[in-house]
């Protein structure tokens, strides 16, 4: 079989704060949306800009990183896949849900307070795990003294 690929990168704007909860297995989930901005000229020259909605799932470690240390505004890098979903809402419609769902994460600006410049791992098919998510280490990166600037 061919080998394919699902990979999404993105690098935004959180615009809610987590919504966490507990699966019946005892697993924690945390979703948050995520704003992505840019900018293009229309067919009469004038420039426009453009604001997409993703929705993120965090899982594992991640999911336990983002209830603490993410908040509504903060700027994060994410890199995951996509998965699609549907689900009947009450009058027998059907929906359907487009899922970054996320395998690292690096918080690129902290509105109130949390780290910056960390990166996070998680959830990835390897199972790999950044050091800084072992041992009840901090999860914010502590900045090496010994560079020269």
């Amino acid at each position: 079989m061919a080998r394919s690929l699902n990979k999404v990168m993105l690098i935004g704007n959180v615009g809610s704060d987590p919504e966490v909860r507990m699966t019946p297995s005892g697993a924690k989930i945390a979703k948050v949306s995520l704003a992505t901005n840019r900018t293009y000229q229309d067919r009469t020259g004038q420039q426009q800009e453009r604001t997409d909605w993703h929705r993120l799932t965090f899982f594992g470690k991640l999911s336990d990183i983002v209830d603490q240390w993410v908040n509504k505004g903060d700027r994060i890098f994410v890199e995951g896949r996509i998965e699609y979903s549907q689900t009947q809402d009450d009058k027998g419609g059907t929906r359907y849900w487009t899922d970054i769902v996320v395998n690292d994460l690096v918080m690129l600006g902290a509105g109130s307070g949390g780290p910056t410049e960390g990166g996070f791992r998680g959830g990835s098919s390897t199972g790999g795990m950044d050091s800084r998510d072992d041992a009840g280490s901090s999860p914010i990166s502590e900045p090496d003294d010994d560079l020269p600037f």
